[in-house]
């Protein structure tokens, strides 16, 4: 733990330098750079882990304390809060959480401050959570935690964990006739940003991409295709249950413990909840790579990175805080009580860590090469130009080649803007 204790040292330090030499003079001041309480705002699958963190910085700060505010439940409902708050200029939220591809829409409305370039090294972070945190070459965020899409499977039933969709299919033939009630895979497909997140990943996984380097939407190709087709053919034939088409997270997780499922795409938060002592499956669930058409498939990159709001009366303390609660010690004291996965790189080689999560050394390789979802100031209206193309197509109330096409038309447009 030593990289990440000095690299919490130096953050402290840069953080106090900005604090100190402002980069604004009296304007930094007169935007609330200041001390005093603060409040830290995330989200409720995250309290229990979060409170340890924050009840060291307030026995240490009698003077700072920070209160945490719970977010509600879905991301899109947490996004729109956030907004709320940042366009009324109020300054109810120091510490923000913000999904990692929400920070170039943040920071390009001036709802987040920047923080100094030389805050974070790049060696003590895996390197696609650095890109996530930064807007034009600047760092507007710290970021926090991380992830992609893991296959969880029943082991007590699956001999070994399939690589490609076939494989899986081949699975489930097989084992579902004996299993009454059960279904072979579920994902996230209800509309809301998960189905962005399962549609990204279902081309990726058939070889293809959203966008392509130049930031082009390459939507009308034969991966695209293949990648929509999945999902769209899986709600038909049955691979996927019919009502598998409202499941969000909560939804896959309870499919997986009650037996409903034989497969389930989720986060790596899963794994503690479904082998808990009091979860129906505990013993019997495991993880491997998301399949994908030919192979393993790729992943999205999920997480959240941590930013100060632009209208924090308390932006010395908020920045402090911040350098308190990302610092080595203090994520791995978070990640030893939420499974959520950390952006630090050293804590994936952490023995106590792998004893407790023994998927992290997987995990790390399957971040290094997931894909971000597309990067865009306006990356509200992008995904719900992904989910209002693609949703109509798992429905049946166009064809894939329909959505795929009008999707390209639109996120051109968007996108040029």
């Amino acid at each position: 733990m030593t990289r990440p204790l000095m690299l919490a040292g130096a953050l402290t330090l840069a953080l106090a330098a900005t604090a100190a030499c402002g980069g604004g003079g009296d304007e930094q001041t007169a935007a609330g750079d200041g001390r005093g309480p603060i409040t830290f705002t995330d989200t409720q699958s995250h309290e229990e882990a979060s409170r340890k963190v924050i009840d060291a910085w307030n026995a240490a700060h009698p003077d700072e304390k920070v209160t945490l505010d719970i977010q509600p439940k879905d991301a899109d409902s947490q996004r729109q809060r956030l907004i709320n708050n940042a366009q009324t200029k109020s300054d109810a939220m120091d510490v923000i959480m913000l999904d990692a591809v929400w920070t170039a829409e943040f920071a390009a409305n001036r709802w987040v401050d920047e923080l100094p370039a030389d805050t974070v090294k790049a060696d003590d972070l895996l390197a696609p959570t650095l890109e996530t945190a930064e807007y034009r070459g600047k760092l507007y965020a710290m970021p926090w935690l991380t992830g992609t899409g893991l296959l969880y499977y029943r082991k007590d039933l699956v001999e070994k964990a399939p690589t490609t969709w076939a494989e899986m299919k081949e699975t489930c033939d097989k084992v579902l006739p004996k299993q009454k009630g059960m279904s072979c895979y579920a994902g996230l497909l209800d509309k809301y940003e998960g189905l962005t997140v399962s549609f990204a990943e279902a081309v990726q996984s058939a070889g293809g991409t959203v966008l392509d380097d130049s930031g082009t939407p390459t939507l009308e190709t034969d991966a695209a295709k293949a990648g929509l087709n999945f999902l769209v053919d899986g709600l038909k034939s049955g691979l996927i249950p019919k009502e598998g088409i409202t499941f969000k997270e909560d939804e896959v997780k309870n499919a997986l413990q009650t037996g409903k499922v034989l497969f389930a795409r989720s986060w790596a938060s899963l794994y503690g909840t479904a082998n808990a002592p009091d979860s129906p499956v505990t013993g019997k669930v495991d993880v491997a790579p998301i399949p994908g058409l030919d192979g393993p498939g790729s992943g999205t990159l999920g997480g959240a990175n941590l930013a100060i709001s632009a209208f924090s009366k308390h932006k010395a303390t908020a920045r402090d805080f911040l350098a308190f609660f990302t610092a080595g010690e203090q994520m791995k004291t978070w990640a030893t009580i939420n499974s959520t996965p950390v952006a630090r790189t050293g804590l994936y080689d952490d023995q106590d860590l792998i004893a407790k999560y023994p998927y992290l050394p997987s995990l790390k390789e399957g971040i290094l090469k997931a894909k971000a979802r597309p990067v865009a100031v306006k990356y509200g209206d992008v995904t719900s130009a992904i989910q209002n193309a693609v949703y109509p197509a798992l429905t049946g109330e166009v064809t894939p080649d329909q959505a795929l096409s009008g999707l390209q038309q639109q996120l051109s447009g968007l996108l040029k803007q």
